[in-house]
């Protein structure tokens, strides 16, 4: 096996860097780098994606005729690795990542042709109605209720933990239509424009002082009927097809191998208990190279699933495999970034002062440049944010009973 890259991709490689660097501007790629979970600045995302979609890079993994790339696995990897090595926001998910494979299977020519093109230039921006108060990882007992009306449905109920519903102007939700035999037969995916009156948002305040969470209430709301992805009754497959995406449809292996790296050169400049760099402890030495060994075998195994993905890009069952992979993992490196951090790991405050001043979080300096007090300072949040790493998306304890079932066949 030839683990080197051909002259095409050494060629792609630095078309990669060379636009990186004259398009990530340092507002941006401080953003990215001070992001502490899986959701960057969404101002500096939209921004980054404006600037993605003019490259048409902003969808890599769409079919071309949808606005995507013909891009190889390599190239796709290489585009991973380079653009989070540089700092560059990530995207928001929702859209590109995740529904927008939906509509490309399930949905309509016309309902094609008006979502793709909008999710894709950011004018329309979406967050995902799944959990509830009562229903989270066992998602088939939700209760938000679509009574058909006509040519409508009228929906009533909540949903919880939605992500920048406080942003997004359209939602994407599942909604029971039907009582009527298993939990799972009477749900109905659904889009929902967020300005159609009886939409209530109510968002949360995090640790950081950050607004990334929300409650959505919905009181008689009217949606068209034009607006189902699939079938009446038959959302539970569709809802299942999406989660491929949010489970496994990106690589984790170039951000937690970016964040191992990290680790290794703010350790070199932590004292431990005996005066040495803790890069230097033995122990400590012993816990990042076990990180940094799971990482490559994750990459190994994403490459291997990516290259082998159906058509659409799903990779099935497998995609639970690399969640748990994934989230465990990065729980153990912002275990390992607290450690380095040491004393210095404060709780963050979006304008908090520390030792050597403030932080300021929405007032970048010219060269993007994140200091090693702040990215100190940070490490308690992003430990509490991974927390939820292995809840979200489907609970890693449902993840095992899946690849039990669809994959051992237990």
């Amino acid at each position: 096996m030839d683990l080197n890259w051909s002259p095409e991709e050494q060629a792609f490689e630095a078309e990669v860097r060379d636009f990186l660097s004259t398009s990530l501007t340092p507002d941006l790629q401080r953003a990215g780098r001070l992001s502490t979970s899986v959701y960057a600045d969404h101002h500096a995302s939209m921004k980054w994606q404006e600037i993605l979609v003019k490259k048409g890079w902003a969808a890599p993994h769409w079919a071309p005729e949808h606005g995507g790339t013909d891009w190889t696995v390599a190239q796709h990897y290489i585009w991973n690795r380079e653009r989070i090595a540089a700092g560059a926001p990530g995207l928001s998910p929702m859209g590109i990542s995740m529904v927008a494979y939906v509509i490309m299977k399930y949905g309509t020519v016309e309902q094609q042709r008006f979502f793709l093109p909008r999710i894709l230039s950011g004018e329309i921006f979406f967050c995902q109605g799944y959990s509830e108060p009562g229903s989270g990882s066992d998602l088939a007992s939700l209760q938000t209720s679509a009574v058909e009306d006509g040519d409508d449905l009228i929906i009533n109920g909540q949903k919880v933990w939605t992500t920048h519903a406080n942003e997004a102007n359209w939602i994407f939700a599942l909604v029971r239509t039907s009582k009527e035999g298993r939990p799972q037969q009477g749900i109905t995916f659904l889009l929902i424009d967020m300005t159609t009156p009886g939409v209530e948002v109510r968002p949360f305040t995090m640790s950081s002082g950050e607004q990334i969470q929300n409650a959505v209430f919905f009181t008689d709301v009217r949606v068209p009927k034009a607006n189902v992805m699939g079938e009446i009754n038959r959302g539970w497959s569709v809802a299942k097809y999406l989660l491929e995406f949010e489970r496994g449809g990106n690589a984790y292996a170039p951000a937690l191998k970016a964040r191992a790296d990290a680790i290794a050169r703010h350790a070199a400049e932590t004292t431990g208990s005996d005066g040495a760099p803790l890069i230097d402890d033995p122990v400590f030495a012993a816990k990042l190279a076990r990180a940094r060994i799971r990482a490559d075998v994750l990459e190994i195994m994403e490459l291997r699933l990516l290259s082998a993905a159906d058509g659409d890009g799903s990779v099935g069952a497998l995609s639970s495999m690399m969640k748990i992979m994934g989230t465990e993992l990065a729980g153990t490196l912002t275990e390992l970034t607290m450690e380095a951090a040491g004393d210095r790991g404060l709780v963050y405050q979006p304008h908090a002062t520390m030792p050597g001043g403030p932080v300021p979080r929405h007032h970048p300096p010219e060269d993007g440049y994140v200091s090693g007090e702040e990215w100190h300072a940070l490490a308690p949040l992003r430990y509490m944010n991974e927390r939820a790493g292995p809840i979200y998306a489907g609970s890693n304890e449902i993840q095992r009973n899946i690849i039990a079932k669809q994959v051992l066949g237990l």
